[in-house]
Order: structure tokens, then sequence, then C-alpha cells
């Protein structure tokens, strides 16, 4: 079958071209913004990529056939000038969780990864375990895991899935999520966040309560033991057995070794199972280590070979990704999107780095974010913090200059991105940590500045 793929480069799209090209299907796609890594991932899958959204893309000529099957992304919307076209030539169409869900779910047990924070390196984490523990899952991830090289794989039983609570398309508002029908389930945590569909946290709720009632009693949900809001979604009503995890706390326990979260002991019941000693920071990422592991076992992974493995997994990219040490300055580049997540990041990384200067390049690119959805909540999530250069465009509808009353002076506000890197290239020493976030390209801004700092 003949695919066009609208959105191709979006993380979760880029993972269904994989896995239809994988199919045997015969894929391209069309997207306004590509850059890596799923560019460079479809690229070397030999999938064609066509920039923009042209009618002609889907329409037959000279060597070319329309699409037997257009799969649309939910960046798209009405007034587009390929959905347009789809919509007036009557051409097949659905949206990549319905595809996913129907075409390489259907019959297989799924493991699903749900929360606002997390998802990519949990479900990148549960992948990995599945792995070591010889089950060859398949897996879509909304990113692309180190140990793995590629975000998505047919693989064999086991699919894990990043079961993502944002809208599935223009045409089916529900969340991505209620397509997968998983056995296992991950509910991570849940604050608010996509404020450009979801009114307040009471709504996203009801999205994860959705989702909770495909879980089927013989499955097994595994749910962050302190996070309220997953409780009261659980008060709604709950059929399946419940895991809960958390440091010091839950079925599951973590009790941190080393402050940084490198090291930490694992228990189940009070029982000690083992200690983990790893490349990861912060006690989100132990956190995310526990779920996986839960998850897991209750899928049949061994739990001490998978405890072994901790050791080895090397996360994913754009999470607190080390690009590099030009000039004694580490540069990193995190996917960061939601002031919760800013927060534990960087307190992770200032319990390893102690009194070395961090500093933060931080474009405000989410859609909540934009909106100002977060803007009192973000000055307090960059207080360990060294410096911050705040990336305000000139399309940025909320004032950027109000963090300087949280952030007192360590904070410098630029219109473009060549400014910022000039700005970071004037305060920047040896031995600084340089942490990029942005949930968008950037620019390619943390890979212009290592080829800055290298010159």
């Amino acid at each position: 079958m003949r695919l066009h793929i609208l959105g191709i480069c979006g993380t979760f799209m880029g993972g269904v071209a994989a896995l239809a090209r994988e199919l045997g299907h015969q894929v391209e796609g069309s997207d306004e913004h590509v850059y890596p890594p799923m560019s460079t991932q479809l690229e070397a899958l030999g999938i064609s990529l066509l920039r923009g959204y042209r009618a002609e893309y889907l329409q037959a000529g000279p060597g070319h056939t329309a699409p037997e099957l257009v799969v649309v992304g939910n960046a798209l919307s009405r007034g587009n000038p390929a959905v347009e076209y789809m919509l007036d030539a009557h051409l097949r169409y659905m949206s990549g969780p319905q595809w996913l869900g129907e075409v390489v779910l259907a019959g297989r047990p799924v493991l699903a990864v749900a929360g606002t924070h997390g998802k990519t390196t949990t479900a990148s984490l549960l992948a990995y375990l599945l792995e070591r523990a010889g089950l060859a899952p398949g897996f879509l991830i909304g990113g692309v895991p180190d140990d793995f090289g590629i975000s998505a794989r047919l693989g064999k039983s086991p699919f894990v899935v990043e079961a993502d609570e944002y809208d599935t398309a223009f045409f089916d508002k529900r969340s991505k999520f209620v397509h997968y029908r998983p056995d296992i389930a991950i509910l991570n945590n849940l604050e608010y966040d996509h404020a450009d569909i979801f009114p307040d946290v009471a709504a996203i709720q009801r999205q994860f309560h959705h989702l909770v009632r495909t879980v089927p009693g013989h499955g097994r949900l595994v749910v962050n033991a302190q996070d309220a809001r997953l409780a009261e979604v659980l008060a709604m009503g709950c059929w399946t057995p419940v895991e809960t995890f958390g440091i010091d706390c839950g079925d599951w326990q973590a009790h941190l070794l080393a402050a940084d979260g490198s090291a930490f002991e694992v228990s189940k019941a009070g029982r000690h199972l083992g200690d983990v000693h790893w490349s990861l920071l912060g006690r989100h990422n132990v956190a995310n280590a526990l779920a996986a592991l839960a998850a897991a076992a209750a899928a049949g992974g061994d739990l001490p070979v998978m405890l072994d493995a901790l050791k080895d997994f090397h996360g994913a990219k754009r999470r607190m990704e080390l690009l590099g040490v030009p000039g004694g300055v580490h540069v990193y580049d995190d996917f960061a999107h939601h002031p919760t997540a800013i927060a534990t990041t960087l307190a992770g990384l200032r319990a390893k780095v102690g009194g070395e200067r961090i500093l933060v390049a931080l474009e405000p690119r989410s859609n909540s974010m934009r909106q100002g959805a977060h803007a009192e909540a973000l000055g307090p999530a960059l207080r360990d913090a060294d410096e911050v250069i705040f990336l305000q465009r000139a399309d940025l509808p909320w004032d950027a200059h109000a963090l300087a009353a949280v952030l007192g002076g360590r904070e410098t506000t630029v219109a473009d991105v060549d400014s910022l890197l000039a700005a970071l290239s004037a305060r920047v020493r040896p031995g600084d940590h340089v942490v990029f976030m942005s949930n968008g390209g950037f620019e390619g801004a943390p890979r212009r500045f290592v080829a800055l700092l290298g010159q």
C-alpha cells in the first residue's frame, strides 16, 4: 500500500512511518518542520520527505500515483492545503493513533506509558528492559532511544507505546492513548498542560480515566504513589489491579544512595531487590526506572536481569543529551516543555555538579508555554540555573521580562537565536554546564553552539 503521512517529522508520526515501512508499505510524507532526530531517522530508512503541505503531493502525476491512504498527524487542521484537497478528493484517511491501534497493536500485548512528564524516558527504559530480558519488544517512542538508535520497530510479542494525552487529529479530539487498549499501563504523573486543548486539569483527568477504562481486568496499572491527581483518577473507578511506585513510598520503592539520583536501592513490598548505579540523573529518572521495572516485571521480565541491565542504559536523544565538552564546556540538549520537568532536570544536574555554573538557554516552544499558561511557574523552575538566556520571539504573547523579579538579574532576554548564541558565547567559560531547553528544533542552536566553541 502507498501511504502519505502528513506531519511525518513529528516524533510520533515519524515512528508510524518507520513501522509502516517495516510492514512493507511504500511510505512518503510531508512536513513544514524538518529537523533531527526524526528527519535523519527517516532519511536513513529511505523515506521520502517533502517540505510543506501542498495539494499536489497527494495528486497523481508523471511517475507518481495518489496515495491509497493518508495518515494525518494532529498538527494538521482545516484550511491546510493538503487537508482540504484530501477531503475534496475523498481520499481515504485516518489518524496516526488509529492506524497504530488497528494495524500494529491489535492482537498483541501492549504496554503503554502515560504521564505529563517522563513518557519518552520511561518508554525507552521499558523497551530496553524487555529487550535485555530476551522478550524482543516492538515499540513506538516519542524520541530516539540511544540503546536502539530508532524510535520504532515491530519487534515480536509485547509492544511498548508512548501514550500521549494530546488530541488525536482535527477530526478526532479524543486523547491519542484511547486507541491503544493496553494490557499494562504506566500512569507516571499528571499536571496541567496542553492549554490549547484542555481548559483545566480536571479535563485531563477525565481523559486519563478513559485510558483506565480500557485496561482489562487481567492487566496491570502501574501508578505513581506520590501523585494526588492520579489517585483522584483511580477514584473515578478502577477495574484493574494496581501497583504503586515512588521514592520511599508505594509498592515499588527506591531509596536514594546518591543525592543526584545516580545510585539507588530498589525494593518491593519491603523486600530488597538490588542496588542500581547508572548514568542518569535526578529523582524523576529514578521514579521512571521504578515504573519501567514494575511494568516489565508484570510483562514477565526477569527482575535480577533487568536490575543489572540498568547500569548500561543510555537514555534517549534530547533528554539531557550531552552533545560534547568543547573547550571544557559541557553542552546538553534537553526536550523541555513544562516547568516541573525543567525544575527536576536542573535539580538533578545541580546535585551532580555542585558549585559549577549552570547556564540555561530556554525557548518557550510548547503551546502551553507560548500561551503563558506556565509563565508564573517558569521562574521558580529555573532556580538551579546561574544564568538564563531566554528566547522571546516577537510573536510571544507574554512578557518574559517578568522573569527578572524571580531570577534576580540572572536572566537575559533575546529576540532571536543568533543573539542567544552570542550572549552565551560572551558568558561561558571552561567548567560551565550549558543546557539548551526546547521541545522544538531551536534552529539547531545546541549543535551550532558546540561548533562555535570548537572553533
